[in-house]
């Protein structure tokens, strides 16, 4: 019996990464397939720099279609959720969305496998809790909101 992992997406990343295969699959791959064909003509393929980057593409491009196989396969949908926290000790205001698998910390994006989203999905509106983060400091955060 083979172990899968769920992994968590949103409706948008789920649709984005589906996108991104078909272009992969239909656009990307005939490009390479071109650019390998016409490097190829150029003769001696041994020491021919440009037969050797198409191919490293051509490479790249099947991993991480099959890489996106592999998640669309193994994804569970959740929902978005939206949540405002403050940072008791230095009173910091932060906004973010808590999603799946696609987080994006630098854009407030967060994932629903993070000890913050953790804390957050887990309490409820004006209580405060503990995390840990992976560096193991604790950190006190108050929940603003939740939608």
């Amino acid at each position: 019996m083979e172990n899968k992992k769920v992994i968590d997406l949103t409706t948008v990343g789920k649709q984005e990464l589906e996108e991104e295969l078909d272009r992969r699959v239909n656009i990307d791959r005939e490009r390479i397939k071109q650019a390998i064909k016409e490097a190829r003509e150029q003769g001696d393929l041994s020491e021919n720099a440009d037969y050797s980057a198409a191919r490293e593409d051509q490479t790249a491009n099947e991993a991480r279609i099959f890489e996106i196989q592999n998640i669309l396969k193994n994804a569970r949908i959740v929902d978005i959720v939206n949540v405002e926290v403050e940072y008791v000790d230095t009173k910091k205001v932060v906004k973010y969305q808590i999603c799946g698998s696609e987080s994006d910390p630098f854009v407030g994006k967060i994932s629903n496998d993070s000890p913050l989203a953790k804390g957050c999905l887990s309490h409820s509106k004006g209580q405060t809790f503990i995390i840990t983060t992976e560096s193991g400091k604790d950190l006190k955060v108050k929940l603003l909101s939740k939608k």
